[in-house]
């Protein structure tokens, strides 16, 4: 087909008037356009032809010079690029309905009744609550540090002030260097809130900067309204989804001897260096205290642990190669 045609049915997209062939064969050639196929015009023809079609909005930016991105027209405003607190940041609809987001991006599905811990290649960690996606990449190679959050999750974010970490839920962006924050998405409700337990948190809708929150501060957005709210709380009570349990999952004995550790606040150690090889899987319910953990893991690895003066733990046992 003729790029004049091509065109055409773009401004009949834009119109609403395309019939279920014309948006199939737009469909396909938008993916075309990843490769080698059809209707391949130049960087200034593209950039020419999505202003046309956006009515003079600037949707073809720098930040997206290797991705070629035709955003659905009603939402062409989101596609712009915009400043947010000194850093280029963008979002954008994807065209059809279909994800566009950075290439080789690894995605976590926590099921319903798990919970997962993610670290990130530059030391950030990520607790994902229940029934939760986290879209992320496996190396930030670029000048910002960007995942992509359905449900709800925990960030303590690694500080790199030359990379701010940035967040997407939803309409919701969520801009970072160095902090601690819980995001919780509720589509049932039409609503996003970002709770922070440490730092500093920028909370912005498209261009629009919703605020910049503190300590036991939260941001409350509704997706369906585009309003928000600023409230103070206890941002404990925000997080106590992440107390609820501990899953431990193909995990080494030392692996699990650092996260007790950073639950019940105190030291584990081992008489054999053998012991932190022993591998194992299981879940600690609510509830549960330490003593209760300890004695099934140990049970797992024909271990037992003996509590020292200081409230230390030590793991005796043979070991595992």
């Amino acid at each position: 087909m003729k790029e004049t045609e091509v065109l055409a049915l773009l401004k009949k997209y834009r119109d609403k008037n395309c019939s279920r062939e014309e948006l199939a064969f737009l469909d396909r050639w938008y993916e075309s356009r990843e490769g080698n196929g059809i209707a391949e015009l130049s960087e200034t023809e593209f950039k020419e032809d999505l202003l046309y079609i956006a009515k003079g909005l600037p949707l073809y930016t720098p930040a997206l010079q290797k991705r070629r991105v035709w955003p659905q027209m009603a939402s062409v405003a989101a596609a712009a690029a915009v400043l947010v607190l000194g850093f280029i940041l963008y979002t954008y609809t994807p065209f059809f309905g279909k994800p566009k987001v950075p290439l080789q991006l690894t995605t976590l599905s926590v099921p319903a009744d798990q919970q997962r811990q993610l670290t990130l290649a530059d030391g950030s960690t990520i607790w994902v609550n229940a029934g939760s996606k986290v879209g992320y990449p496996k190396q930030f190679d670029g000048k910002t540090r960007e995942v992509y959050l359905s449900g709800e999750a925990y960030f303590d974010i690694k500080q790199d002030p030359d990379k701010p970490f940035i967040i997407h839920t939803g309409k919701l962006k969520t801009t970072v260097l160095g902090t601690a924050f819980n995001i919780k998405e509720d589509p049932q409700s039409h609503r996003v809130t970002v709770t922070v337990t440490q730092g500093k948190v920028s909370v912005a809708n498209g261009t629009e900067v919703l605020g910049i929150i503190k300590p036991n501060q939260q941001i409350s957005f509704n997706t369906a309204e585009n309003k928000f709210a600023l409230t103070n709380v206890d941002a404990m009570k925000a997080i106590e989804w992440q107390k609820t349990g501990l899953r431990f999952e193909d995990i080494s004995f030392a692996d699990a001897a650092i996260k007790l550790e950073q639950r019940f606040k105190l030291n584990i150690s081992f008489e054999n260096k053998k012991l932190q090889n022993c591998r194992f899987t299981g879940t600690a319910l609510n509830g549960e205290n330490l003593d209760q953990i300890l004695k099934v893991i140990c049970s797992f690895n024909k271990a037992s642990y003996v509590k020292q003066p200081d409230g230390s733990i030590l793991i005796k046992g043979e070991g595992c190669e």
